[in-house]
């Protein structure tokens, strides 16, 4: 398999990285191709579609050991499923599924083609194998059963901004870290942890910590 693109987002460290695709849509990646990919021909009529399939790499979990089961966060980091039961990252080959909204297609002249997508739960950097298109008729299954996933895909925590953190932001910026921040990226054992975390987006340091329920968003830089 051949790496035809990568993608670049606000996530410079996998820690804080939404879990699945789409569920924070106000992320924004640019899907970069490589030279040889470059043709416009390539791209005629991607701009007929909002949503987009990628294929990509699990470039910080690649191993050349594999575990038949593994332990989801969302069960609390405890509970062992099948590694073919879940999306970890952990797998006998590296390869990841997202879901992302075509924003935009812009022609650049020193990068060819450039895709512009949101909601994507990639780290910036990662290696794209393909992009195709989504097709509601046949992709989307309303009734479909989510398994063990169903039980917690409504989790979410509250998120507060002290004054002074939340005068450094823009409006969408504050409404981006609190759709991220609302899925509690803390590991699952650690939930009444009230120690302090660090997470990297969009080039600033974020540092939050667990308080009375809520989550704290204490400084940024």
């Amino acid at each position: 398999m051949k790496v035809i693109a990568k993608i670049y987002t606000e996530f410079d460290e996998k820690f804080g990285i939404p879990r699945q695709s789409g569920i924070v849509g106000e992320t924004v990646g640019r899907i970069v191709f490589e030279p040889e990919y470059r043709n416009p021909e390539a791209f005629r009529g991607i701009e007929g579609y909002t949503h987009l399939w990628l294929i990509w790499q699990f470039s910080e979990a690649v191993r050349d050991v594999w575990s038949p089961t593994v332990r989801p966060p969302r069960l609390g980091g405890n509970k062992r499923m099948g590694v073919f039961a879940t999306r970890s990252p952990y797998r006998p080959n590296p390869i990841g599924l997202s879901s992302v909204r075509l924003l935009r297609v812009d022609h650049t002249e020193t990068e060819g083609t450039v895709l512009v997508v949101g909601g994507a739960d990639l780290l910036s950097g990662t290696p794209i194998y393909d992009v195709k298109p989504y097709l509601a008729y046949t992709d989307s299954h309303p009734e479909a059963k989510g398994g063990f996933a169903d039980g917690v895909m409504d989790y979410k925590i509250e998120v507060e901004l002290l004054e002074c953190v939340e005068e450094k932001l823009s409006k969408n910026e504050v409404q981006k870290l609190i759709a991220i921040l609302e899925q509690d990226p803390r590991p699952s054992y650690k939930s009444e942890d009230e120690r302090s975390y660090g997470m990297k987006l969009d080039g600033k340091e974020i540092t939050f910590k667990y308080e009375k329920g809520k989550l704290l968003v204490t400084n940024i830089e």
